[in-house]
């Protein structure tokens, strides 16, 4: 992968919550999200990272790292860490996310005004040019695209019948409701 996801990749952002979590991305090969939290659409071409305050103030509040998505499993977070068999959410299911190698972006893209993230999706387009995470956001010229990348790859999967997923939608709940994005 190059300095930045191909133009017509499909991109989700997720949250990078610290820096163990970094650390088993980059040397594991994988990223977790619990199943209650998730986003509906996984089938993306590339997972980028926010990086939470955890980080400190000179890598926290920014997205510096990508990296492609191979491929997912559901698993229970004591299959993940299997040091923790005691921890609260043990028996809870996480999905466990395969990544390729994690990619260092050559400019960071700060929060800008943003404070709180979930899941945003977005374009390697609009991700390679983005100056702040508001950048990343589709316009409405765009949406109705979007919409159907994401309808088909959900549609592909099993997980919906065609009848669940309008043919276009362009109202932004319905894409937050499919793990869009908050401000």
């Amino acid at each position: 992968m190059s300095a930045y996801p191909p133009p017509d990749s499909l991109v989700l952002v997720a949250v990078m919550p610290d820096l163990r979590d970094l650390e088993i991305a980059r040397l594991l090969g994988w990223y977790r999200m619990r199943l209650k939290s998730a986003p509906k659409v996984l089938e993306v071409d590339v997972l980028a990272f926010y990086q939470t305050g955890a980080f400190g103030s000179q890598h926290g509040g920014r997205i510096e790292h990508f990296a492609a998505l191979r491929g997912h499993e559901l698993v229970t977070r004591r299959t993940l860490f299997r040091d923790e068999p005691d921890h609260p959410r043990a028996n809870e299911e996480y999905y466990k996310l395969t990544l390729g190698p994690l990619q260092t972006l050559p400019e960071p893209i700060p929060a800008g005004k943003w404070k709180r993230m979930t899941f945003l999706y977005t374009t390697g387009e609009r991700f390679s040019s983005a100056h702040e995470i508001h950048d990343l956001l589709v316009g409405a010229e765009e949406r109705a695209g979007l919409w159907r990348i994401l309808r088909e790859r959900a549609l592909h999967t099993g997980q919906y019948r065609a009848e669940e997923l309008p043919e276009i939608a362009l109202d932004p709940q319905l894409l937050a409701m499919l793990g869009g994005f908050t401000t």
